[in-house]
């Protein structure tokens, strides 16, 4: 589909009808039911043609492999089927591998070959114009990792086909990466993975590592079994109501705290991808956000309870074709009189429309993007006014001590809220790029790398400014670990991939920078200072001789930019942080040089013992 394309789908409300107007749930759930009870004779999908589109589901009713019992492995994903399933640059510029879940990629890869095969004899056939990969539970995992495949194979081939995955129930696949990076390939829209209200499959990996949760293999036994072995009341009775509650309350427990200030808790493992359906009684919707997606899990799990988590994972054929079956009445009449090929072309564009994306084209929002970057450059530029206001003071402070000291002064005030308004923006930008509403390239483009490193050079040191400043070090440690806000890692690589023309690296300077080259510069000198304080007290001289010489590599690194002129001339203002800590290094050499031998009597000197 071109970029440029608007969507069909307004809103996630619209796309959910949309869905249950069509047969692809009741299609898909059918060929689950069918691959799990073909499960007991070995069968590990089954395939079915329905005019022009093909279906291929995965039975639920197998264990995947791996080392790991607890189910928790992840491990790198680089490449599926021996091809790559990601662009390049995506593994570059994560803040993590891509990564899936161990287990299920060993059964994807045990069932591979076999999957290729039937694949590329659908694909010889030049009546397929869609494919619809579904699976149930464990299957549905598999059928994502099939999906991803087939992606990927279509991609290097340049082909136009149609691909939908649709799951039910199936567990989470992926890390934060691996999210993130089918986002940013423009497969979101590929996948619905539709969950049920009480079901805690899709759940269950957001509980920690307990000997409870390595009971996973035999609770998928006890549920697929229900429908596939008369030895399903033998095994119902070895788990207790007991076990269930446990295992229901950490699963819960671990859900209310996944999504503090309303972002994902860097403590979880698995990340949500796609488009998610959400089905009951009552109706169905679908949302595409990971946070909210985690929210409303959390939500719809606390009506339930732990038997009820359980049974609910064989629900799904009542709640489909319950959520189906209103609308096909109405459509009855009108359904008899629709010649069988004009249904198959209607199921082939319900394919095709479903895995457009919703909201407006990301062209668009680029567009409106750059509007509002216009109206908050006047912001930057009332910061860059007061840059240069700083220089010219008397108090020879500079731009980063004069913010970083200020008083109650409205001028201060009014860059503070500047600052405020620029992290807000440019935080949104990330937002949107990051749920695949900006062009997939946005981040490579000149005006936006520049424009983004311009605010980052400008707009950190205030920051840092603002951390030391209040003091905020003094609780959660230095800036560079604790108090980096995360837009600018992002634009460090925005910078650090660019595009760099020709002679551009290697062109030197003949003036100081209008800014420090090195965003980071002054929390780096807070750090060097605070080696300096710690050589006056520490009687270790291992220690000691550790904090010298990381005070000796920052001064060889400060010389370095200042001799590369990559400092702006506020760095030398009189009474700079910098240049105390010069001062402060001058007397520091001076004291060291005294007692050359003995470095057991250099703490004894800083005391005054040491004539």
């Amino acid at each position: 589909m071109d970029a440029n394309e608007a969507s069909p789908f307004e809103s996630s409300e619209m796309l959910a009808t949309f869905l249950i107007s069509t047969p692809l749930l009741p299609e898909s759930w059918r060929l689950c039911s069918q691959a799990n009870a073909a499960a007991v004779n070995l069968q590990r999908f089954v395939v079915e043609r329905v005019g022009a589109v093909v279906y291929v589901a995965f039975s639920g009713v197998q264990i995947p492999g791996g080392s790991d019992p607890s189910w928790r492995n992840l491990v790198p994903l680089e490449s599926i089927g021996g091809l790559p399933v990601f662009s390049p640059r995506r593994n570059k510029e994560a803040e993590e591998a891509v990564m899936v879940h161990e287990g299920m990629l060993n059964l994807f890869s045990s069932l591979f070959n076999s999957i290729k095969n039937q694949v590329l004899g659908i694909l010889e056939n030049t009546d397929t114009k869609s494919i619809v990969i579904t699976g149930h539970s464990i299957g549905g995992a598999t059928a994502s990792l099939c999906t991803l495949w087939l992606l990927s194979y279509l991609q290097s081939i340049s082909s136009s086909l149609s691909v939908m995955c649709i799951t039910f129930g199936s567990p989470l696949l992926g890390n934060k990466s691996f999210s993130q990076a089918i986002s940013k390939d423009r497969w979101g829209g590929n996948f619905i993975q539709v969950v049920s209200k009480h079901d805690i499959m899709p759940r269950l990996l957001f509980a920690p590592i307990t000997p409870l949760t390595s009971q996973l293999n035999f609770l998928l036994q006890f549920w697929h079994l229900s429908m596939t072995s008369p030895e399903f009341g033998k095994l119902a009775k070895q788990v207790s109501d007991r076990e269930k509650a446990e295992l229901f309350t950490a699963v819960m427990d671990s859900l209310e705290a996944s999504t503090p200030n309303g972002e994902i808790s860097g403590s979880i493992l698995f990340h949500p991808f796609g488009n998610y359906f959400f089905v009951s009684e009552e109706g169905a919707l679908c949302i595409d956000s990971p946070v909210t997606i985690i929210k409303m899990m959390h939500l719809l799990l606390s009506t339930s309870s732990p038997s009820g988590s359980i049974e609910d994972h064989l629900k799904y054929g009542e709640y489909v074709n319950r959520l189906s079956l209103e609308m096909l009445n109405q459509k009855n009449s009108l359904m008899s009189n629709i010649p069988k090929s004009s249904y198959e072309a209607g199921l082939e564009l319900a394919i095709q429309s479903s895995a457009r994306r919703m909201g407006p084209s990301p062209a668009l929002n680029a567009a409106s993007l750059a509007l509002k970057l216009s109206k908050v450059n006047p912001y930057r530029a009332q910061i860059e006014w007061y840059k240069s206001w700083c220089d010219e003071q008397e108090d020879e402070k500079g731009y980063y001590d004069s913010f970083k000291t200020r008083g109650a002064c409205k001028r201060e005030m009014k860059v503070n809220i500047n600052r405020q308004k620029l992290a807000r923006f440019w935080n949104n930008v990330i937002d949107m790029l990051e749920k695949n509403e900006l062009p997939h390239d946005f981040d490579q483009r000149a005006k936006w790398v520049c424009a983004s490193q311009f605010y980052k050079l400008l707009s950190e040191p205030l920051d840092i400014a603002e951390y030391y400043g209040k003091g905020i070090h003094i609780t959660k440690g230095h800036y560079m670990e604790h108090g980096r806000e995360r837009r600018y890692e992002i634009f460090d690589r925005w910078w650090k991939n660019r595009k760099v023309t020709t002679g551009e690296e290697n062109k030197e300077r003949s003036t100081f920078a209008s800014s420090t080259q090195d965003s980071c510069f002054w929390a780096k000198v807070e750090e060097a200072r605070d080696w300096l304080n710690r050589m006056r007290s520490e009687r270790d001289t291992n220690k000691l001789a550790m904090l010298w010489e990381k005070i000796e590599n920052f001064e060889k690194y400060c010389i370095e930019l200042i001799q590369n002129k990559e400092v702006s001339c506020d760095v030398f203002a009189k009474n700079s942080s910098y240049s105390t800590w010069v001062e402060d290094l001058k007397e520091m050499k001076q004291l060291r040089a005294n007692v050359p031998r003995y470095p057991q009597q250099f703490t004894r000197f800083l005391d005054g013992v040491v004539p």
